[in-house]
């Protein structure tokens, strides 16, 4: 099963899209074993052959991959079809060979509006994932996916070379990055190190920038098979693999609704007003109401809203402002409270006590400090801890904090 992993700028917002999941748009992918295999396997290699040529070969009715090496030559590597796995490839584009659609969004933005500005830096054909038919279901991950032609072209500018056994390779305009966590995707979970994967699904160590020409050292340790919790990105969106086995493991919607209501049930109170707070349902989750929690995020203590400590300067808005705590004077950003609902990125099935900074995203304790830990990549060449249900660029200390609720006073 592939997630699709909050990340930069990812095609999801806290368990679904702006305006609902629709045929191969969606916040969740599964992948299943097809009718009939549609995998591909290299076969026959044609070399320094005229770009003519290439595109006489090219058309023909199965897979190729072109290399162009310079105007006066071409490498046309064909593949034949391959009975033993399922291809399912992943990219901006709409056209009928992309199965999953992936657009990028602005971190923390609430509908399709707040990105129509946004020029998308995720490849129309980014990366496709072979997956074997029989147990145990291995699944691979490889740069660039075939398009409407059935072929791949690696242009003049385009990152490529010939192998020591003379076959060709080469690597995406921004790349196709994967990070394998540690100990698993559990609670015991550790970051793994961001390594690049080429057209041909070998491992590399990444380039000085996303696009830079030349290609990092060869990682032959390593290996381009999918694990449980694997991150790949797309330089602009950030996908989460989750095994079935692995999700057998991972709570339900159903198990994080009977914690929302065993929270709700213990009638936490706002220690300025009395009133008694609740977590909105898991259906809402964009506009705060009244019973609303909110927090402070310097010190953890769990309020409704009120305007105690809002000086006068800091009216104008509501959110993120600096405020002061009631209960111990610590000032900072005073936020709403919203639970995580996408159960496949929670690393075990604990209450949710904890939430991230600046946000206001709660989970586990074990589930955010997984991923206060994990580097996600930003722009070209920069990389930072995320919440995973917003997208938002984590700070403070820690990335996140434990909520101090006051239970009734009776």
């Amino acid at each position: 099963c592939l997630q699709l992993q909050i990340s930069m700028h990812p095609p999801m917002y806290n368990g679904s899209l702006p305006n609902g999941d629709r045929g191969r748009r969606k916040s969740r992918f599964a992948l299943y074993k097809r009718p009939k295999a549609n995998g591909v396997k290299p076969s026959t290699v044609h070399i320094a052959c005229s770009p003519q040529a290439a595109k006489a070969i090219s058309n023909k009715d199965q897979h190729s991959i072109s290399y162009t090496l310079s105007r006066a030559q071409t490498v046309v590597v064909e593949y034949t079809h391959d009975s033993n796995t399922d291809m399912f490839q992943i990219g901006r584009s709409t056209e009928s060979p992309i199965d999953f659609v992936v657009t990028d969004t602005v971190a923390g933005s609430q509908s399709n509006t707040d990105t129509q500005s946004v020029q998308s830096t995720i490849s129309r054909f980014a990366c496709r994932i072979i997956c074997q038919r029989t147990p145990p279901y291995t699944a691979c991950i490889y740069a660039a996916g075939f398009d409407s032609s059935k072929n791949i072209f690696l242009g003049e500018k385009a990152a490529k070379w010939k192998t020591p056994d003379g076959q060709m390779d080469g690597l995406t305009t921004n790349g196709v990055l994967v990070m394998h966590p540690r100990n698993g995707f559990t609670q015991d979970s550790k970051p793994g190190v961001w390594r690049e994967i080429s057209v041909c699904g070998n491992v590399f160590t990444l380039r000085e920038t996303r696009s830079a020409q030349q290609r990092g050292k060869m990682v032959e340790t390593e290996s381009q098979e999918l694990v449980d919790g694997s991150l790949i990105d797309l330089c602009g969106a950030t996908l989460l693999w989750r095994t079935a086995e692995g999700l057998a493991r991972t709570p339900t919607l159903k198990h994080l609704e009977a914690l929302r209501q065993e929270i709700n049930a213990a009638r936490p109170q706002c220690p300025v007003g009395f009133n008694t707070l609740a977590f909105p349902s898991m259906r809402r989750k964009d506009t705060p109401d009244e019973k609303q929690p909110w927090v402070y995020l310097q010190c953890g203590h769990v309020h409704g809203y009120h305007n105690w400590g809002n000086h006068r300067e800091e009216r104008e808005g509501r959110e993120g402002r600096l405020r002061e705590c009631p209960m111990c004077r610590a000032k900072g950003p005073y936020v709403p409270l919203w639970l995580g609902c996408e159960a496949g990125f929670y690393v075990d099935a604990a209450p949710p006590t904890h939430a991230f900074n600046p946000c206001g995203h709660v989970c586990s304790d074990k589930t955010a400090a997984f991923w206060s830990q994990i580097p996600l990549p930003h722009g070209t060449h920069t990389f930072h801890a995320a919440c995973p249900f917003c997208a938002q660029q984590l700070s403070g200390e820690q990335g996140y904090i434990r909520l101090i609720f006051q239970g009734p006073l009776d």
